[in-house]
């Protein structure tokens, strides 16, 4: 199993090393559609490839017109089967932590939630590829407080790091009576303001996490950006009589969520390659919005 895992790994390195000369010969190719479209002479630094780069574009079809990426690959069987997510926590973990995992247990369907004790980060992961799992998710905390969530997509990654800010449980929601019961069907979606390359990714990791809903589920999660900070809200809505009597009710937990680093591997692969990370003493950090407008 661990060699069938090295070999695996190796192939997705090495199909991501040809990206760089597919997406090149895929600008060349886009020029020259371009100039013949609009009627002007062909650049000047690729008269010399214009016959090859012709007939390639000639012998293209909607499936080879634009190069696939490892992102492709990494999701690319995300919708034959439902995710199944494994939750965990740091060690030792406090009673805040401890609850709010619970209810994140409920927040993904299909999610199962199990106690760290000694195990190390690369027992759990190999364990899960061996269980068929599609993500781990990490939780952690700052005395008591839960500040940052991990979510790692199997086998072979992305890794994306949340900070996590102002994390309200369910039962510290101050209006008792709209919390109601929690439901376990597959929610519906809401991703307001990825805009950005960048956002399109958050928005791939985070929507991959849930199954597809029924059409008549009343659940709704929401991540909603906001100056590159995510906020996540949890609703269940209610109709009484005509279209326009929808009573939406929170029922937690509620959080924002901050992205700081996205590695092209696993979390326990240390020697991964960062594909983004938020430098946050550039001078030019805060006037910049990285994920949406």
């Amino acid at each position: 199993m661990l060699r069938r895992n090295i070999r695996l790994r190796r192939e997705y390195l090495y199909r991501k090393s040809l990206e760089g000369k597919e997406r090149l010969l895929y600008e060349k190719k886009r020029k020259i559609k371009e100039a013949l479209a609009e009627g002007k002479p062909i650049p000047t630094e690729l008269r010399n490839e214009e016959a090859a780069l012709r007939q390639e574009i000639d012998l293209e079809d909607e499936n080879t017109a634009i190069p696939r990426s490892h992102i492709d690959d990494e999701y690319a069987k995300a919708t034959e089967r439902d995710p199944k997510i494994l939750l965990t926590t740091s060690r030792d973990p406090s009673a805040p932590l401890t609850q709010f995992v619970k209810e994140l247990k409920f927040v993904f369907p299909n999610a199962e939630r199990i106690n760290r004790g000694g195990q190390v980060i690369s027992e759990i992961i190999e364990s899960c590829r061996a269980h068929d799992y599609t993500d781990v998710i990490l939780v952690h905390e700052h005395r008591g407080v839960p500040d940052g969530l991990v979510i790692c997509h199997l086998p072979f990654g992305p890794t994306a790091y949340f900070e996590l800010l102002n994390v309200v449980t369910r039962h510290d929601i101050k209006d008792k009576k709209a919390i109601g019961t929690m439901p376990e069907a597959p929610p519906h979606l809401i991703l307001n303001n990825f805009k950005s390359k960048l956002g399109e990714r958050t928005a791939n990791i985070l929507k991959h996490l849930f199954p597809m809903p029924k059409p008549d589920t009343k659940r709704i999660i929401t991540f909603a950006n906001q100056s590159d900070y995510i906020s996540f809200r949890h609703h269940i809505y209610e109709k009484h009589g005509g279209p326009k009597s929808v009573e939406l009710k929170e029922i937690g937990p509620r959080f924002e969520m901050r992205l700081y680093q996205i590695k092209l591997g696993t979390v326990d692969q240390t020697e991964a390659q960062n594909e983004w990370v938020l430098r946050p003493y550039m001078n030019t950090t805060k006037k910049r919005k990285f994920i949406g407008d």
